[in-house]
């Protein structure tokens, strides 16, 4: 998902975007561009910074999941390298495959389901995907995807004409 935003965001015209994006779009982009873009879809999460929970980064490092995921976005950068590639060494998981589960993340989507077990749901799900994948859906929690691809709904609505914007609340 990673290598698409950026790509349609790296395009000059809104032309170029649009084309990107109908060129790589499938189910799971249009989910993303849905949820942050569709003014009726409102995210089940709490707004801001995930926090993160786990044992070995409290032992040894304070702070939130959201910046985690930044400083390896930001190692990524540096080292050029953002391709899962063919085989991904940690064994995760993409937001491709994971799609089918973002509606547990919206209002409506599991009524039934705890606002805990939501919560770490999302967390379990933000550290099984490449990090690069995992600020994107921290970004699009919180309809906030624009601020690092450029990318307005315009060109989104246009890209994918077959989506029905609203009524999903």
């Amino acid at each position: 998902m990673f290598e698409i935003l950026d790509l349609a965001s790296r395009q000059r015209t809104k032309a170029k975007k649009v084309e990107v994006l109908q060129k790589y779009g499938d189910l799971a982009l249009k989910s993303i561009m849905i949820w942050n873009y569709d003014e009726s879809v409102k995210s089940a999460l709490p707004e801001g910074d995930v926090p993160y929970s786990g044992y070995d980064e409290q032992t040894v490092y304070k702070g939130t999941l959201t910046e985690k995921l930044e400083e390896s976005a930001r190692a990524m950068y540096e080292a050029n390298s953002f391709s899962l590639g063919n085989v991904d060494a940690n064994a995760r998981t993409t937001i491709r495959a994971q799609a089918k589960n973002l509606y547990h993340f919206i209002v409506g989507g599991n009524g039934g389901l705890a606002q805990t077990r939501r919560e770490m749901m999302f967390i379990n799900l933000l550290e099984s995907v490449h990090p690069l994948e995992a600020h994107i859906l921290v970004l699009v929690k919180d309809k906030n995807l624009e601020s690092a691809y450029k990318i307005p709904a315009d060109v989104v609505k246009e890209a994918f004409p077959d989506i029905q914007w609203g009524g999903r609340g």
